[in-house]
């Protein structure tokens, strides 16, 4: 692997440096840097930032290639400035034993566009009933931490009781898709002014709220850690800072969709604003905005979720639920953090790379930007605006909120331990 040098790169959105990669490490950081036969990369103007981590991505396989495969979701990633993905265990078989989350990792390596690691189930299929293997999924080659039902809630407080206590013992930790079953019967949208006046069901704050108290108290009982999905309204930021405040193991994350897209797109009744949990109020936008700059919400997290067109495009009530952001999200964290002020370029790196990193437990991700460290590296051309065109993406699918849609930042290379993934917005 040759020499590659980044010159006049802001790091971190800082002052302007040189970035000397020499195969999978950075070399040096600093000005005037020079290397015989170093590839160089003219970064000037442009943002570097340590390569990206998701911490919630659904990457279909096995089970539903039709949407996505761990190749192609991938590939949207490095697209999108990735370097690692956490890839969700409902596929098809579900990922709660060794095997499968095995070769989902196995796949992810075997892609090379960047690092997957598998969350395993908390359940057997999904189910809410038994505990999945988690001690088997921990040891097996690939390593799990992270273990989720999402897209179902473990609403059963004995069985969530018993996984905080299973993860314990080897320092995981429990995503919650915090979703109450019973009160989201039938809903559609967020409950609300626009639910009643379109007459589609509506599904209550409370339903999400309910969940995230009784886990960060289950959390605080047992003393273990749990991470709180795509966290949606303002009253769950109350309940995450009150627990924060109480010195309870939780973090939590909120979608790219969930900082700009409010339950007012649902007027037009176009299903690719169908989500889960579903778009809220512009009161819960302002709110996750300032709990994200805060840090009382700790990361960003795409929840990248791919359907086939067939999937979305169809009448409100029969399309599935999820939107695709892999290769937008950056952008709309610039257009609703940076651009407002929230957030500079450092605490961006912080929320989308090195705390999500920590909390996977990814070594070697979300580093910092100097000599002796892997090289996973993302740069941004943040000067740039485009519209949206879903024709473009690396995804299979194209199930995205912003088509059409004039967004800020672009990422132009992406580099995986030394290696270039991305090369002026091209997948290599």
């Amino acid at each position: 692997m040759s020499k590659i040098l980044i010159r006049g790169a802001k790091v971190l959105g800082g002052e302007q440096r040189d970035v000397l990669i020499d195969g999978p490490v950075i070399e040096a950081v600093g000005q005037h840097l020079s290397a015989a036969g170093a590839e160089v990369v003219e970064a000037a103007g442009k943002v570097l930032l340590p390569g990206l981590v998701d911490l919630h991505t659904h990457l279909r396989e096995p089970g539903r290639e039709d949407s996505e495969t761990v190749l192609t979701g991938t590939r949207a990633a490095a697209s999108g400035g990735y370097t690692t993905v956490f890839a969700m265990a409902n596929t098809f078989p579900v990922a709660d034993t060794a095997g499968v989350v095995e070769q989902v990792w196995r796949l992810g390596t075997e892609s090379g566009y960047c690092d997957v690691r598998p969350i395993g189930a908390v359940t057997v299929g999904l189910a809410g009933a038994k505990l999945a293997e988690l001690g088997a999924m921990h040891e097996s080659a690939a390593g799990v931490t992270v273990f989720s039902d999402d897209g179902k809630c473990v609403h059963d407080a004995v069985i969530m009781r018993r996984a905080l206590e299973y993860v314990k013992a080897f320092g995981g930790v429990v995503a919650q898709h915090a979703q109450e079953p019973r009160l989201t019967e039938g809903a559609e949208m967020n409950e609300g002014v626009v639910s009643a006046e379109l007459g589609l069901g509506g599904w209550p704050a409370v339903a999400e709220e309910s969940i995230i108290a009784r886990d960060v108290l289950l959390a605080e009982h047992v003393g273990s850690r749990v991470h709180i999905c795509h966290l949606s309204t303002a009253g769950s930021v109350e309940i995450v800072r009150w627990a924060k405040s109480r010195g309870i193991q939780v973090t939590a994350e909120v979608t790219p969709h969930h900082l700009l897209l409010t339950d007012e797109l649902v007027r037009s009744y176009n299903p690719v604003y169908k989500v889960n949990p579903p778009l809220r109020t512009e009161r819960d936008v302002h709110a996750l905005r300032e709990a994200l700059a805060d840090g009382t919400i700790d990361i960003v997290a795409t929840d990248h979720a791919p359907h086939p067109h067939e999937d979305k495009d169809c009448e409100w009530a029969a399309a599935a639920m999820g939107m695709v952001g892999l290769e937008t999200a950056l952008s709309v964290v610039q257009e609703t953090m940076v651009d407002t002020g929230l957030l500079d370029w450092a605490g961006v790196a912080d929320r989308m790379s090195v705390k999500p990193a920590q909390i996977g437990q990814a070594a070697g991700q979300g580093r910092p930007v100097s000599a002796g460290e892997p090289a996973n590296l993302t740069l941004v051309d943040t000067e740039y605006r485009g519209r949206v065109d879903p024709a473009g993406f690396a995804s299979r699918s194209r199930n995205t909120p912003y088509e059409g849609r004039e967004l800020p930042g672009r990422v132009t290379h992406t580099w995986l331990r030394g290696k270039a993934t991305l090369v002026d917005g091209k997948l290599t």
